[in-house]
This record gives C-alpha cells, structure tokens and sequence, in this order.
C-alpha cells in the first residue's frame, strides 16, 4: 500500500464549493469531491501551525501542555514508526517554520526530506537594505519578517519561481520515480493559501476587483478595521490564492490517473486549521476564540480498501489527532503509544462513528469541546488567567529558544506518563491573549452555524463540561488547567460551577449580584486602575443598588472610568 497527505495552511472551508461556497473557482477541489470521501464534522486540535503538525505525528492533543514546540524525545511519531517498520516515508514542504527553532525536529523522522525555499519570511535571500515595498494597510510594516516577505517576492515574479509550484513539482517527481514500488508515503505539504495572499495575475484575474487601495494581502490578526471594500479586497486575493491551490491539486489528481494509482493508494487533503477573513469582524486566527471558520476545518480521504465509498459524504465527528492513528491502520503497523486518536476506518467503511466529542483550542485560551451539534468555550475562570506552565525538554518558541528570563524560573517536574518517565522542565508560562475576557461560550450548530448569537442552556452545558474533563483527564491533562478554567477534577459536576465567579480582589467583594458578561467587563476595566479609581468604581456600581443593568447602560457608567491609553480595550469590550 501507498499514501499521499496533500496538506495546505490556513484553508477555510467556507470558502470551498465542497462545503457551499458558490463564488470561489475551484472545479479541482469538485473532482476531489467526487474522488473521495468528503468530511462534515472535521476539528483542529491543537493550534496553530506547529502544534497541530506534532500531533500529526503523535495522535494526541499537545495545547494544554505546551504552546509551539519541536517535536519533543518522548513524542512517539507514527512517521517514524512507519519508517522503522519498512515503509519509505518522504516529505516535500516550502512551509519555513520547519526550519526555525520552534519547528525543528520533524523532518529528521522521514528517509528523507526536501525544503522549497521562499514563503512569507522565510530568510532566504541575502539582501542588506530594505527593499522597496507598497504603501499598506498593515501595521505589521516593520521587523525581519515583513522585510523577508518582500525581499523574497522579488524572486518569485513567475509562476514557475513560485514555491508552491516547485514543491508540487517535486512531490510530483517523487510519485513519478516511486508508483511502481509498494510501501511508501509521501507528505506534500504547501504553506498556502497562508498569508500573504501573494499569487500571480492569472489568478488574480479570476475575481475581478475594482480597489484602488493600500496594499493589502498580508492582513493583521485582530479586530477587522479595514472596512467593507478592503475586506472584500483581501477576500479576493485569498480566494485567488486558493485557485492557485487547486490547481496544483488537479496536477495531483491528474498524476494518479495517469499511473492508475487508485487501486491501491490512499490519498489524504487536509489543513491545520483555517482563517477569519471579516467574518464576525474579525481577521486571522489565534487572537480571537477558535470560531468555526478556524477549528471546523475541511477534509477529505480516499480509502482504497473501500471503492464503493468514493463521493460520499461523513456526518461523523472526527479531528486531525485521528491522522496518525488511520495511517498506522492503513500500513499495518503498530500505532504510536498514549493517542488520543482514533482510526477513521469506522467512518470510512459506513459512517460508524469513532469519538462522541472533540477537544481543541490554543495553548492558554479558550478550552473547547463539540459533539458534533453544539460548540461549548471554556474561559478562564480568573482574570489571571492561571497559573500554567510549559511542560518541556525542547525550550523553543516560533523563531527563538525560550529567554533566560523565563529559563531561569524552571524546575524540573517529575512530568505525565506519556512523557515515559522523563524529567521535565516546568516553565511558567506567557499570557499572551487572555480568553477571560470572551467569557464561557455555546453555541447551536445546527440553528446558528454562524455562531452569531451565544446560547443559554444550563444541562447542555454541564454535558459538554462533563465530555470535556473525560478527554482532558484521558489527556493527562496538568492539574493547574483544570482549576484555570475552574472544573473540578474529580467528583461530580454541579450547576454551581456555572454560577461561581472568582474574586480577584478585595474591591469586589462588597459588589452586587451582576451577570457574567458584567462582571467581566467590571474586572477587565479594574484591573488597569489606581486603588482610587478602583474604590471609585466600586462605589459606583453600588450606588446602581440592584437594579438591572443592560450590557450599553453598564458601558456608559464605566466610560468616565476606562483609561485613554485603553482605546484598544474598548474595541475589545465590544466582542465580549
């Protein structure tokens, strides 16, 4: 047996004809369709880039102990199981964050690998001044990244210099030279469509677009302040960029029909996660909750051991920690150790479903579940946001190892048994987004799939609280993440911890009953004030006595009271 993983960054699904969209042109992704099987109720699990590859290669959820990381020694990798047992595993990737510290240690798993240079800021060519760039509407015009983008763009003024063209190439050489041998898997992963949105005019001219704007194809992550035309804009030039996608995709598809490589060769398209472009006004993906446009990711198989199932659409849930667990099926081997995953085939076969719930989420923020129907977000339950720790013995961040500030308050911790009696470091970790202030969130699916309006449904919520905290102690989930999100866990579960709020300081002990949303909001704008102006606050609210307040009756009391500097604060208030 064979197996292909062909694997894009940042593709969201809504944005396919597979899933409905009716704009986008993408007839290879429609012949994919009809080729494979076509999964509905497909998750992230761990995010972003980096952590969702590790589990890739383990089949278990990595967020709650650690944030971006190499793939540690005590990772057990299906790809290096798969090499040990005579299977030739290959990787071909233009995705740069291999090469960087935080990314190291994967593509030494495989018999061999081959890096295309050249996306987004990747340092790759040697250039002392700046280069010239347009004027843009980014903020992010400054830092080695920005300036690698566009050095790089100037070497890839062709199609045939473009990266994602010359991987697919050499994935396409590596089929050429194999498909008359058995036992082999190849991972063609492609960087795109992740930002920049950067493609040649042939695409671009796919989607007719009158803006005479700043430049825009590389947008910020955050709140989408760019407003309606250059929304549209930098939705035309991802789309574009996704036409690009697919049409190395149809090079794929064609090559399979040429050799007649169906009978016997799996073939996997698959994401990391996906990407918000304007959708509930917000753009990119880790600053905000995991909405469905970035954890509800599209993917599709074919299963040689099951031909009558090509074109056929899955309703079961299932998550990319499911991956690794399939391949080791699919090759007959032994599968890695301490998975979280789950094998596919059940689904495969006849839709028989594997998990009844889903974990997923980023290192630090919201903690969430689905089961298929509901999405439920667990916040932290304190302002604080903590404690929590980073569990490691490989200390890198994305492009940096670990400061010495940080190494310096680490002890070594006795670590979980998937770590295989290893002593590890225990680092306290960075707050960089606090989910705190998005509070608890649920949401119906199936008669809000835009997730536009939280729902209340008390016994919906302590169900999925409930199918949280069996995946997360299966997980071996560290204690301090438990009382973050402030779950007991152990014991039974009680519609108290959906009333219980947090004191996190003395001021608000004396304040009246005030709903979530509120008491949020009080706890967020407080925590940046003078004992004084805190005292004042607090009096201030009390003297409103009990009296209902509305969410814009409550942000007109507290507007004397938010800071100047808190502009951004305000921006964010809005979402919660």
């Amino acid at each position: 047996m064979k197996a292909i993983m062909l694997m894009f960054d940042s593709l969201n699904r809504h944005f396919l004809p597979n899933y409905g969209c009716d704009w986008t042109v993408m007839p290879n992704f429609r012949r994919l369709e009809e080729r494979s099987l076509t999964f509905d109720r497909f998750y992230s699990a761990s995010l972003p880039c980096m952590p969702a590859r590790r589990e890739l290669h383990t089949g278990r959820y990595n967020f709650l102990h650690s944030s971006w990381s190499p793939l540690q020694p005590f990772d057990d990798s299906v790809i290096s199981r798969l090499t040990a047992s005579g299977v030739y595993t290959h990787i071909v990737t233009d995705h740069f964050h291999y090469w960087e510290d935080g990314g190291s240690c994967y593509l030494t798993k495989y018999n061999s690998h081959e890096m295309i240079r050249g996306q987004q800021g990747d340092p790759w060519k040697g250039q002392v001044p700046w280069p010239d760039f347009p004027d843009t509407l980014a903020r992010r015009k400054t830092g080695e990244n920005w300036r690698h983008d566009w050095v790089n763009r100037q070497f890839l003024t062709s199609e045939d210099q473009m990266p994602q063209k010359i991987a697919v190439d050499s994935g396409m050489d590596f089929i050429r030279r194999n498909c008359g041998y058995d036992n082999w898997f190849l991972q063609l992963e492609l960087f795109d469509p992740h930002e920049p949105f950067y493609s040649q005019q042939n695409y671009k001219d796919l989607y007719p677009d009158d803006y005479h704007g700043k430049n825009l194809d590389w947008p910020d992550y955050g709140k989408n302040e760019y407003g309606e035309e250059a929304t549209r804009h930098v939705r035309r030039e991802y789309a574009a960029l996704l036409s690009m996608c697919d049409h190395y995709l149809g090079k794929i598809l064609d090559l399979m029909d040429e050799k007649d490589m169906w009978g016997d060769t799996m073939l996997i398209v698959n994401t990391d996660h996906g990407f918000m472009l304007g959708e509930k006004e917000w753009m990119g993906k880790n600053v905000q909750p995991m909405y469905e446009e970035i954890s509800h990711i599209p993917f599709f198989i074919w299963d040689p051991r099951f031909p009558g199932e090509a074109g056929k659409r899955r309703k079961s849930l299932a998550q990319t920690i499911d991956i690794a667990p399939t391949l080791a099926e699919f090759f007959q081997i032994d599968p890695p150790e301490f998975m979280d995953g789950r094998s596919l085939t059940p689904i495969i076969r006849d839709d028989t479903p594997v998990r009844e719930a889903a974990l997923f989420g980023i290192f630090g923020g919201h903690v969430n579940v689905t089961d298929g129907r509901y999405v439920y977000m667990r916040a932290p339950f304190s302002l604080e946001n903590g404690p929590f720790y980073e569990y490691t013995l490989m200390p890198c961040h994305l492009r940096a190892p670990f400061s010495l500030m940080e190494l310096r308050q680490a002890e070594l911790s006795d670590g979980f048994p998937y770590m295989k009696g290893c002593k590890v470091l225990k680092i306290p970790a960075s707050q960089e987004y606090n989910a705190y202030w998005y509070g608890n969130r649920l949401y119906d699916l199936e008669n809000d799939p835009c997730q536009k309006q939280p729902i209340q449904s008390e016994t919906t919520e302590l169900r999925l609280i409930a199918a949280m905290r069996e995946l997360m102690v299966a997980n071996e989930a560290p204690s301090e993440q438990f009382r973050r999100l402030g779950i007991p866990e152990t014991g039974e579960l009680t519609p108290e911890i959906l009333r219980q709020r947090p004191v996190d300081s003395q001021w608000t002990e004396e304040l009246p009953p005030l709903s979530p949303e509120i008491w949020r909001i009080l706890l967020i704008i407080g925590s940046s004030l003078s004992p004084e102006k805190r005292h004042a606050l607090a009096e201030t609210v009390r003297k409103n006595g009990d009296k209902p307040l509305d969410r814009d009756d409550f942000l007109e009391l507290l507007t004397p009271f938010i800071p100047p500097f808190y502009g951004e604060m305000r921006s964010v208030i809005k979402f919660i």
